[in-house]
């Protein structure tokens, strides 16, 4: 007679299976966050609308201006006075010539804000700029 127990489940050990499938998930989540962290848009900026305003490819590298409507400017989240402002645009140019600027004012931003920024690119011969807008919606086709 055999009194010994037998094990049912033997110990399977560490599983390397599952432990890949979750760091696959997490490198994917990761890389989405990050995708959409560096659009960077500011949620309580409401763009211009242009009929032929359309979502540009993003440029490596670029840089985006938000200014509010109060005429506050931002540069990754970050507060910036015009003398900030022109800092860093002066070390963007020093360390990447050509480096293309991506300008998003909120519709009821003064023209005066707007130009200030344009300037301050001007002075430092920052010539790759470009303005964020949305496209006009198109009216609903009236039904009969």
């Amino acid at each position: 007679m055999n009194f010994r127990k037998q094990r049912a489940n033997p110990d399977p050990g560490f599983q390397i299976a599952p432990m890949i499938d979750v760091i696959f998930l997490l490198l994917c989540f990761f890389i989405a966050s990050q995708l959409f962290s560096q659009w960077e848009t500011e949620i309580d900026i409401t763009l211009p609308t242009a009929e032929t305003g359309q979502i540009p490819e993003r440029l490596p590298g670029e840089v985006i201006i938000n200014i509010l409507e109060d005429g506050s400017k931002r540069v990754n989240s970050r507060a910036l006075d015009d003398a900030g402002l022109e800092s860093l645009l002066t070390r963007i140019v020093k360390l990447f010539p050509g480096q293309p600027v991506l300008i998003r004012a909120d519709k009821r931003t003064d023209y005066e804000h707007i130009i200030g920024v344009l300037d301050m690119c001007r002075k430092q011969d920052i010539w790759n700029i470009s303005f964020a807008t949305i496209a006009a919606e198109e009216p609903a086709p009236s039904g009969s």
